[in-house]
């Protein structure tokens, strides 16, 4: 089945401590798409200003990514700038210019309207709300949010809630929303918040996964090189909600996610081993599952199959 994933597509620059790179791909819904179509087909929705490149259409295609629900228009695509310090954990934002993506009102095709899953990428929760409306035939959805729209949007954030099945947060803002120090009880807090499942990242120290009685903790796969954590938990989301849509047949179960969890962090670590999504262009399932299989074994994870 096809997953429709809506979020924020940019052109970023990064800086680390020993790169910069200007003008590139970047956004919650260009690095989600890019991980959710290694397992399904994906409608993408989004806008970009006329500065936006053709060749990232034609990556999109080449990905099978319908982009008939992304919207061109005249003006400048949203651009977001960043500089990462030593420890690839610390970010300072440099700048971010909304542009086009300032005045953006998702309107679906038709098309995409009976689309099984669906994806809310980082972006504003009444924009998120807003193509929820839009949906007739909804089976499972994912919702991703961030500190801004706990502290700016929270009323709306609120009400999106209870129409999500999973929600996706990492750490620090689930402390915020819930003003609890322990991660298992925000977790369990915001479950009670309305979404079926809450899925807490915790970056290089990986995930929590909780249902509602049920509970799962994974590590991050170990890496020797990290050039650009850009994007890493989008496509954690993207993988997740990918592996969802790409591969289960009846009702979603707590082992689904389990194993939903595993290669979203999969995903995840391919991403941050290189600038933007250069990593996540060349792929192959061989690879994913390959790392898959690896991260099973150092975890001692077991999944029923």
């Amino acid at each position: 089945m096809s997953v429709l994933i809506l979020g924020s597509i940019a052109l970023d620059t990064v800086k680390t401590p020993v790169e910069e790179h200007s003008d590139l791909l970047g956004g919650s819904a260009s690095y989600a798409a890019a991980a959710a179509s290694y397992f399904a087909p994906v409608r993408l929705v989004g806008i970009v200003g006329s500065d936006f490149p053709q060749s990232e259409f034609d990556f999109w295609k080449s990905r099978k990514i319908d982009v008939d629900g992304v919207q061109r228009v005249n003006g400048k695509t949203f651009r977001w700038s960043g500089e990462y310090a030593w420890d690839m954990n610390t970010r300072e934002t440099r700048s971010t210019d909304l542009n086009v993506f300032e005045k953006f009102e998702p309107k679906l095709p038709e098309s995409y309207r009976e689309t099984d899953f669906v994806l809310l990428a980082n972006i504003a929760p009444s924009l998120q709300s807003h193509v929820l409306k839009q949906m007739k035939k909804l089976r499972f959805v994912v919702a991703d949010t961030m500190n801004l729209w706990i502290e700016t949007a929270r009323k709306d954030l609120d009400a999106l809630l209870p129409t999500v099945d999973l929600l996706i947060l990492n750490d620090s803002e689930a402390r915020e929303m819930t003003k609890e120090t322990s991660l298992i009880k925000a977790g369990r807090g915001i479950r009670k918040m309305g979404p079926r499942y809450v899925a807490i990242k915790k970056g290089e120290h990986g995930a929590l996964l909780f249902g509602e009685d049920e509970f799962f903790s994974c590590g991050a796969y170990p890496l020797e090189d990290i050039h650009d954590p850009t994007g890493a938990g989008d496509t954690f989301a993207g993988g997740m909600a990918g592996y969802l849509a790409g591969t289960i047949g009846g009702k979603v179960t707590f082992t689904d996610l389990r194993k939903a969890i595993i290669y979203g962090s999969v995903l995840a670590s391919f991403c941050v081993e290189a600038f933007s999504l250069e990593k996540l262009r060349g792929l192959t399932m061989d690879q994913i599952n390959e790392r898959y299989e690896a991260f099973k074994m150092m975890s001692q994870f077991e999944v029923a199959e």
